[in-house]
């Protein structure tokens, strides 16, 4: 019974850090889009 909890923590662990992962990479791509954006918008109100 020991080694099932075992088991089953590092296979928990181990699905968490992957979902992890790839969630922290979107989050850094939609941040860097939403920034370009956003640049782009400041420099055509302040150009006219």
């Amino acid at each position: 019974m020991k080694k099932f909890f075992i088991l089953s923590a590092v296979l928990g662990a181990i699905l968490f850090t992957s979902g992890c992962s790839a969630t922290w990479e979107g989050v850094k791509e939609d941040s860097s889009k939403a920034w370009h954006s956003t640049k782009q918008s400041i420099n055509e109100a302040t150009a006219e």
